[in-house]
C-alpha cells in the first residue's frame, strides 16, 4: 500500500515543489487509501496555486506597502528590563529603522547567551555571567589620590570588591603596567596600595599626572570588552543571559556557550562572525521579533523579501541611499529617491544610459509600467 500511495504523491511532482512533496511523503501516513491520498494531493496543489505570486506581480511594493502600513501603528520606543538601569532595549519603528536602515552603530546592542546543557544551572549562569561581564578599574578602587610634590598617583584598591572578580592587588598592578607605559607602576607598602609615576621628570607631566585620573576609568581589569551589563533571565524553563553590549566573537569561542542558540542583536557582527547568509536569516528574525512584540502580522515573504534584497550582493546594505538605491542600474530610479540633481548630473558626465526596465522609471516617463497587463508585448508580423 505504502508504494501506491508514494506512486500518487510522485505523480504530483510537475504541479508542487520538490519540498512539497518530501513533505507530503513524510507526513501522509500509510493508513490512507488511494481516493484519500488524490484528495490530500489536490488540496495541496489549491493551495500551492493560491500562494503562488501571479506573473507580473508587484512583490517590492506589496511588500513595502505590508511593512509600512502597520509600521505606523507601532508606538513604544524602549523596553526597559526592571532593576538595571542600563538594560534598555530599543523596540518598535525605531528598531524597526535601525534594521532595515542597516545601521553600523545601534543604541542598545545586545546579546541572548546560551550556555550548554548541564552546565546551566542557576548557580553556573550567575558565575559565567559575572566572569564574562565587563568590569572597569573604578569598581574595585576604594579611593585616588595625586602627590603632586612626588608627581605620583596612589591608587587604592578595595580587596572585598577585587576578590569578587577573584584577583588581588597584585594581579591588578600587573594589569596596568601593561596598560599605562608612560607611568611605573609598583605596589605600594601597603599591601591595597598601587603607585603610579612618571617615567620623565618634566614640568609639563603635571598635566598628564591629572589626565591619568580619566584613563584610570576607562581601564578593563576583568570580563570581556563591550559586555557592560549582565542579567541572568529564565526563559521556557531554562537560564539565559542578556547581556548589554556585543562581542560574539569572544562568546562563540568560550567551550561552555552553547553556540547553536547564543545570538546578538548586531546585524553587521553577525556578519563579520558568522557571515551573509546568517546576517540574513538575523534581519528576518530581528523584524519579526519587533514585530510580533507590537501584536501586528506581517505575512513573512515580504520580510523575506526585504531581507534578500538587503543581502543579495554578498555584503549587508540598508535600503537607503548609500545601500541598496545606489547599487541601481537605472538613474532614474537612484534620482527618484533622493538627491536627484546629483545622480543626473553624474549620469549625464559618464554618458549612462538607462534601459528603462523597471517600475519607477517608467512612471516618471509616463510609460506603461512592466508590470501585469503591460508586462507581455504584442507584436504583429509584417507579411
Amino acid at each position: 500500500m505504502k508504494k501506491e500511495i508514494e506512486s500518487i504523491i510522485q505523480s504530483y511532482a510537475d504541479k508542487l515543489s520538490p519540498f512539497l512533496i518530501e513533505k507530503a511523503t513524510q507526513e501522509i501516513p500509510d493508513s490512507v487509501t488511494k481516493k484519500q491520498a488524490t484528495q490530500i494531493m489536490d488540496t495541496l496543489v489549491a493551495s500551492a496555486v493560491v500562494a503562488t505570486v501571479s506573473p507580473g506581480e508587484c512583490v517590492g511594493l506589496v511588500s513595502a506597502e505590508s511593512i509600512g502600513e502597520p509600521g505606523t501603528q507601532m508606538t513604544l520606543n524602549t523596553f526597559h528590563f526592571a532593576g538595571v538601569a542600563e538594560m534598555n532595549v530599543t523596540v518598535g519603528l525605531p528598531r524597526l529603522i535601525e534594521i532595515f536602515d542597516a545601521r553600523k552603530t545601534i543604541k542598545t546592542p545586545m546579546m541572548e547567551v546560551y550556555l550548554k546543557e548541564g552546565k546551566s544551572s542557576l548557580e553556573q549562569i550567575k558565575q559565567f555571567a559575572k566572569f564574562i561581564k565587563e568590569t572597569l578599574l573604578p569598581e574595585v578602587l576604594k579611593d585616588v589620590t595625586i602627590d603632586i610634590l612626588d608627581q605620583k598617583v596612589i591608587i587604592e584598591i578595595d580587596p572585598n570588591a577585587a576578590a569578587d572578580y577573584s584577583l588581588d592587588t597584585k594581579e591588578i598592578a600587573k594589569i596596568l603596567k601593561t596598560k599605562l607605559k608612560t607611568f611605573s607602576v609598583v605596589q605600594g607598602e601597603e599591601t591595597d596600595k598601587i603607585e603610579l609615576s612618571m617615567k620623565s621628570s618634566k614640568s609639563e607631566n603635571l598635566k598628564e599626572l591629572h589626565n591619568i585620573k580619566v584613563k584610570l576609568k576607562k581601564i578593563k581589569i576583568h570580563g570581556m570588552k563591550g559586555v557592560k551589563q549582565v542579567l541572568p533571565v529564565e526563559r521556557n524553563g531554562e537560564y539565559v543571559i542578556l547581556t548589554s553590549g556585543s562581542n560574539l566573537k569572544e562568546i562563540l569561542a568560550m567551550d561552555d556557550v552553547d553556540s547553536m542558540k547564543t545570538t546578538s542583536n548586531d546585524l553587521y557582527e553577525i556578519e563579520a562572525v558568522l557571515g551573509i547568509e546568517a546576517a540574513r536569516s538575523a534581519v528576518i528574525e530581528e523584524t519579526v521579533k519587533v514585530i510580533e512584540a507590537q501584536g501586528l502580522n506581517i505575512d513573512i515573504r515580504h520580510i523575506m523579501l526585504v531581507a534578500d534584497i538587503m543581502c543579495a550582493s554578498g555584503q549587508l546594505k540598508g535600503i537607503t541611499r548609500f545601500g541598496v538605491v545606489k547599487d541601481k542600474s537605472s538613474v532614474l530610479a537612484r534620482a527618484s529617491f533622493e538627491t536627484p540633481v546629483k545622480h543626473i548630473f553624474t549620469a549625464a558626465m559618464s554618458g549612462e544610459i538607462d534601459r528603462l526596465q523597471s517600475v519607477v522609471e517608467n512612471v516618471m516617463i509616463n510609460q506603461p509600467v512592466p508590470l501585469g497587463t503591460g508586462l507581455p508585448s504584442l507584436i504583429t508580423k509584417m507579411k
